[in-house]
């Protein structure tokens, strides 16, 4: 589980560092930053694809993603007695991502290169720096591989030296993608492993084109495609080696007397069937409404039997009835003892709903001269964190 999340410098989060439960909610006004905390974290994610250069690069650049005010804050500043200027930058330009775990932690600092006139791609972002720890707090000591500009070395067996393990790796690849090998350095593929089973879901497609509404052929899928286009062989696969009462038990909370079932047809094509009190036939995906389908496609990625170390959902109440969100809440809330869960909503109803559980971690954001803050939090309740970047 990540005990912390620290993000410096990019958009709106100039500097932030969240303390993360088994369950998190993160509301605020629009604007607040709920969105660049979601990329952030995405971003994230992508250094173990070995895309985070690429992501960056479809956000506008390091330019367009990086921190847009000042360097520093004055005093005046803050206290709205001088207008907020432009302050000589003291430190290089660098954004930088950092999680930590209970077992190992991770920190990327990204920035760009020297001039040079000789390239058309002096803009292209680099990976200065990565860290791997063990524990959740950074010291010199729990250091295991560490990464400065293309050199990354690892602590040696007896944990009295250090190994270097590349000396020209390519500013623009992560160490993940470089050095994940298990003999000699079997903490960065575990991680690398880890991070690349996160999942996240914010684009369940319902239109009436929608991949969810069309008849596929049926193969085993333990994890639900991120655009929901498996929908019948993901539930079918729930049914199978899954917890199949607890699916149905969702479906009736949401929809009282309603079931789900899955219908074989010619040439292996499965077919979603749903079945509500009332109606002389069942309902196949092509007929449901936005909000009902929505809702089948979240009890399928909830319910995996493959569950994830984490799992991401970005405002998961679009196109829901209001009256859906106490039981999509309840559905949150038991998954969530099974695996850390993110819930990023602006629903007051559903942030209501969750917020009854002892162990939802709400994270209310705040805006404050541009930047990202966490409602209520000060020195004395924010989590330890320490870039050691020299």
């Amino acid at each position: 589980m990540l005990t912390t999340l620290a993000i410096f410098n990019y958009r709106s989060l100039r500097e932030i560092v969240l303390p993360l439960g088994q369950l998190n909610l993160i509301t605020g006004a629009n604007g607040s930053g709920k969105s660049n905390l979601y990329k952030a974290l995405r971003l994230l994610a992508q250094t173990a694809q070995g895309g985070v250069v690429n992501a960056l690069a479809q956000e506008g650049g390091l330019d367009s993603s990086f921190w847009a005010g000042p360097e520093n804050f004055t005093k005046s500043m803050l206290a709205g007695d001088t207008a907020i200027e432009a302050t000589v930058r003291q430190a290089p330009k660098r954004l930088k991502l950092g999680f930590a775990g209970e077992d190992f932690s991770y920190l990327i600092e990204l920035g760009l290169p020297e001039p040079d006139a000789t390239t058309l791609f002096g803009l292209d972002p680099q990976i200065k720096r990565e860290a791997i720890w063990n524990g959740p707090k950074y010291r010199p000591s729990t250091v295991l591989v560490e990464r400065r500009g293309p050199m990354v070395k690892s602590r040696s067996a007896d944990g009295k030296g250090w190994i270097i393990l590349g000396a020209h790796l390519q500013t623009g690849d992560s160490l993940f993608t470089e050095l994940a090998d298990p003999e000699r350095c079997p903490e960065v593929l575990k991680l690398r492993d880890s991070i690349r089973a996160w999942r996240f879901y914010d684009h369940f497609r319902t239109d009436a084109e929608a991949p969810a509404r069309r008849p596929q052929l049926g193969t085993a899928t333990p994890v639900l495609h991120h655009d929901g286009r498996d929908l019948a062989s993901a539930i079918q696969t729930i049914f199978e080696i899954g917890d199949k009462s607890a699916f149905d038990h969702a479906v009736s909370d949401a929809f009282p007397g309603a079931k789900v079932r899955i219908e074989p047809q010619a040439g292996g094509i499965l077919v979603l069937a749903f079945h509500q009190h009332g109606l002389l036939r069942p309902l196949n995906a092509s007929e449901l409404s936005d909000g009902t389908l929505r809702y089948l496609l979240l009890i399928a990625a909830l319910l995996t039997p493959r569950p994830p170390e984490l799992m991401v959902l970005n405002e998961p109440e679009t196109s829901l009835h209001p009256d859906l969100l106490p039981a999509l809440a309840r559905l949150i809330a038991k998954v969530s003892e099974e695996c850390q869960l993110w819930v990023v909503s602006h629903a007051n109803r559903l942030i209501n709903a969750l917020s009854q559980f002892e162990h939802c971690n709400t994270l209310a954001l705040d805006k404050t001269l541009g930047q990202t803050q966490i409602q209520g939090q000060d020195l004395l309740n924010t989590p330890s964190w320490l870039w050691q970047n020299r």
